[in-house]
């Protein structure tokens, strides 16, 4: 029997960037997009390599673009570290596997390194996938640490719970990383919200815009843990525009996003460096009405549009900025 597990791509709706700083957040799955994981019994594990773990290319420009979109080691190393930290959980839990082995391996349409966590969502499918094998039970609360410190300790990748908290409960939900919760369970407050109570949403994204996520938050990351006051008020007024856009969601007051993203991305620019490619595309969709904000760390935007003509008009001038424009589908 083949196992079939899927985790889809994420879009920050609010509060981010903060997931990283005990703050709030509200981020959605994207299920345009997503990773799959096909497991199946074998007499050895063997994970199959894909067409983006190779090492052989046609020119110096090919493997420089292949670097540039996959970064160096393709999904191999996400797969081996996501089987050590789930072997590790097991032995810590006194969990006793069977004798079975596997073969492994893994697709992906997630757009790479514009802030949809592509990386995140192999080894939450992944875990799915083991779990679905070894007929383990991780509790939901749990799989998002879990998939962090894959990340985290295992392949030295900066990375904050909010991806892996929206991946694994998927639909829309409200996080509050209370600092002490997390320091003494492991996991913050997660809240589902009805993706029926979300205004018309749109993402755009242009792979020519992408940043890695580390660096993105090393600045700021530095700044914050010397304690700056600037960051502090800052970061905490962002976590603040999650904390109203969920109780604006819930009283039925949707519209009320449109001024919260907008108000998210200027407090951002506040401390973070925010290239002027990036801000461009978020001014060209601001012109046309609609809201605009990072969907994450660079390269990907999410905002509110108000009619189809509205809609369109993104399609038209987003596109002139090397963006594709789609409609999200929440679940």
């Amino acid at each position: 029997m083949i196992i079939e597990t899927r985790a889809y791509a994420r879009a920050g709706l609010l509060g981010n960037p903060s997931d990283g700083f005990f703050g709030k957040t509200i981020s959605i799955s994207v299920r345009n997009f997503g990773a799959s994981i096909s497991l199946y019994e074998s007499p050895e594990l063997h994970i199959e390599a894909q067409p983006q773990d190779v090492s052989t290319f046609k020119s110096i420009f090919h493997l420089r673009d292949s670097v540039s979109m996959l970064g160096y080691n393709g999904g191999i190393p996400l797969i081996k570290a996501g089987i050590k930290k789930f072997g590790d959980y097991c032995e810590n839990e006194g969990i006793r596997l069977p004798n079975r082995n596997f073969t492994v391996r893994y697709r992906s349409s997630i757009p790479r390194q514009v802030g949809m966590s592509g990386s995140s969502a192999i080894i939450v499918a992944l875990f799915r996938a083991l779990m679905q094998f070894y007929k383990v039970e991780i509790p939901l609360e749990i799989l998002p640490q879990l998939v962090m410190v894959t990340e985290t300790e295992e392949l030295g990748i900066t990375a904050g719970l909010q991806d892996r908290v929206i991946q694994c409960y998927e639909g829309c939900v409200y996080m509050d990383f209370d600092k002490e919760m997390i320091q003494e369970k492991g996991h913050g407050r997660y809240e589902r919200i009805d993706p029926a109570l979300l205004p018309n949403l749109y993402v755009a994204y242009n792979t020519n815009l992408s940043k890695v996520s580390g660096k993105v938050h090393s600045d700021v990351r530095t700044r914050y843990d010397r304690g700056e006051q600037e960051v502090m008020d800052v970061l905490n007024q962002i976590a603040g525009k999650a904390e109203q856009g969920k109780q604006a969601l819930l009283e039925g007051r949707a519209h009320d996003l449109h001024q919260l993203m907008n108000e998210n991305f200027d407090l951002r620019c506040k401390i973070y460096n925010v290239p002027e490619s990036n801000k461009r595309l978020i001014n060209a969709a601001r012109s046309c009405g609609a809201s605009a904000k990072f969907a994450g760390s660079g390269g990907t935007i999410i905002g509110i549009y108000h009619s189809d003509d509205m809609l369109n008009q993104l399609f038209v001038e987003l596109k002139k900025y090397g963006a594709r424009v789609i409609k999200p589908f929440v679940v």
